[in-house]
């Protein structure tokens, strides 16, 4: 079992119940924070154990703003739902702070409570139907769990409304059930004892609380699966598990493992909870979550020296759309409107940039770009992509890795993209090219179809470098039918704090088989030095001049009239934002409006 080791010493908690009420704690909540420990006791309780006088009294905030990232020595609390919420702490000397979750068990040990309703369970599952889905295994342990435990009141030996003692939290049931190698029948041990617990509401709460976090959720990665601020959560061998939040970056839990022992154990129940299952033969696991998110799993010491390890890199529900970006400062509206007119108008891209620069989050962003009635077909190995229009096609690869002889052979990035090409897509979107399959991607922007994707390069030069040696080898005489690069790289700030922009934009002119050399255009630069962008290429883009307006049809001598839709657009997203229009889906619905009536073109 993993170890719980929060960073200061708490203190006893004398008092429970309404009289928590009346503490100055409570009071000092604002009326957001009241409302809600009202609800959630757990986290007032939580307040009570702290070492206020040393560490200070937390803040409350009902949601996290990226403005948030200057703050220096971060120490607030933040609800995610009525069971959890999060404790940011600082670190004194540690470049890490904490990140802390304060789950409904923090001040109860609620191992023996749960043990006698598994023994009562286990006679009365068998008489339910089996369940099919996650819902439906909530739906089935709430239901038992109610039909064995009956709530204390104060005429039926309940002692208070909140908990049985004042124990002190001395560690979570972590990790799964005590029998978790099969379906959920066997899940419970045996028992002779057919009375029904007495339990107070507070207790029945964590019960539930624990239980289906345990067999039916991810244990005590529950709690980060479920904060839509993280990014990613990694256990990079014995020690501690981290996390990468949107906000406050690098942070640190207080759970860690001890024991390669515990960690083994956990990352092979982790495996088959999944439906992965991991082994010194197979030790290496790649999957999706229910919720998106990605999973890496590498078991063992002997190819993992620290021992087995674990990462999850986590997607949000809602992707982040333009106009947060630009907020982020990821590119302005300028660039925004240059992307809009040159991709609505068919043109071929790639966003390029290094691991974590945020490549796939920008080419997501830039679908809403894509014309409204256009039929799309995304490809990826990951489906990370969400894409606003109706008429989309999503194929995800499939591996031969785990799948029996009669489950069907791998299907690869090439052979979807072969596919799409018979679909009559117009805009095929490759989640990343690194293989064979690039020559597809070319082949079929040869032959008129418009393909955006992400691509692992620093700069322009490097990216043709890989796309025309090994192993994608795509002819140089193919590559100036891409017609975008986006470079965008993580960058630091003046503050220390990693960004991530647009470094450049580049068109693509032409390659000169004389010279063997390309040509190109960077039409958008970053300026370090002011954190600006810098549009070098105003009155100067071959795209804009030489290809869009030509498609258009405006007259050679009329040809730089296209830089006043340029402008147009830009003023039409900077009012669109100035009128609170944020969310990605949104965005799509009021440029699909303008497109409809003829606002745009």
């Amino acid at each position: 079992m993993p170890d719980i080791k929060l960073p200061f010493e708490t203190i006893e908690v004398k008092e429970h119940g309404a009289n928590l009420m009346q503490c100055s704690l409570y009071r000092l909540l604002p009326t957001e924070g009241k409302k809600y420990v009202e609800e959630s006791r757990h986290v007032l309780l939580y307040l009570h154990m702290l070492p206020i006088e040393k560490m200070g009294t937390p803040k409350f905030y009902p949601s996290l703003s990226r403005k948030m990232k200057n703050m220096k020595k971060p120490n607030l609390i933040y609800p995610l739902n009525q069971d959890i919420a999060v404790h940011i702490f600082p670190d004194e000397e540690g470049a890490r702070d904490y990140y802390i979750p304060i789950e409904p068990v923090i001040v109860e040990d609620f191992d023996d409570l749960i043990k006698k309703v598994e023994t009562r369970i286990v006679k009365i599952v068998d008489q339910l139907e089996e369940p099919q889905t996650i819902e439906e295994k909530k739906a089935i342990l709430e239901k038992c769990i109610n039909m064995v435990c009956e709530t204390k009141t104060g005429t039926n030996g309940g002692n208070n409304e909140n908990g049985r003692s004042n124990k002190i939290w001395t560690k979570y049931l972590t990790g799964f059930p005590h029998n978790s190698s099969g379906g959920i029948k066997n899940l419970f041990l045996k028992s002779d004892d057919d009375n029904k617990l007495q339990v107070t509401p507070y207790e029945l709460s964590g019960i539930k609380y624990l239980m289906i976090r345990d067999i039916v959720g991810l244990g005590i990665l529950e709690p980060f699966l479920q904060d839509p601020y993280i990014e990613d959560i990694s256990c990079s061998g014995v020690g501690q598990i981290f996390i990468e939040h949107k906000i406050f970056e690098s942070l640190r839990s207080p759970i860690s493992f001890e024991k390669k022992d515990d960690l083994d154990g956990f990352v092979i129940k982790l495996a088959e909870k999944i439906g992965k299952p991991i082994s010194y033969r197979n030790p290496i696991v790649d999957a999706v979550l229910l919720d998106g998110s990605r999973i890496n799993i590498v078991f063992g010491e002997d190819i993992s020296k620290k021992g087995s390890n674990f990462t999850i890199r986590k997607f949000s529900e809602v992707p982040l759309s333009v106009l947060q970006l630009i907020e982020f400062g990821t590119f302005d509206y300028v660039m925004a409107a240059y992307l809009w007119l040159t991709l609505h108008e068919g043109m071929n891209c790639f966003v390029a940039g290094e691991t974590a620069s945020g490549k796939t989050t920008t080419m997501n962003a830039l679908t809403t770009f894509l014309p409204s009635n256009a039929k799309i077909v995304s490809i990826e190995d990951t489906p990370e992509l969400q894409v606003p229009h109706k008429n989309w096609i999503r194929e995800v690869t499939r591996t031969t890795e785990g799948k029996k002889e009669n489950e069907g052979a791998g299907v690869g990035m090439f052979d979807l993209l072969k596919a799409a090409l018979r679909q009559r897509p117009n805009e095929i979107i490759v989640g990343e090219i690194r293989g064979v399959e690039g020559n597809i991607a070319f082949q079929s922007m040869q032959t008129g179809h418009s393909v955006i994707s992400t691509f692992h390069a620093a700069s322009v030069e490097k990216l043709i470098q890989r796309l025309t040696g090994d192993p994608i080898n795509v002819p140089r005489s193919y590559v100036d039918s891409l017609n975008l690069v986006v470079i965008q790289n993580a960058v630091r700030g003046k503050d220390g704090k990693m960004l991530r922009r647009i470094t450049s934009i580049n068109e693509i002119v032409g390659y000169d088989s004389i010279t063997n050399s390309f040509s190109f255009i960077e039409v958008f630069k970053w300026n370090s030095a002011t954190d600006t962008f810098d549009f070098s290429g105003n009155m100067n883009s071959y795209l804009l001049e030489q290809k869009i307006a030509v498609k258009r049809m405006m007259p050679e001598s009329k040809r730089r009239n296209i830089y006043k839709e340029l402008e147009k657009r830009a003023r039409m997203l900077q009012k669109v934002h100035k009128s609170g229009v944020t969310n990605f889906y949104d965005l799509f619905a009021v440029l699909s409006k303008m497109e409809k009536e003829g606002v745009v073109a």
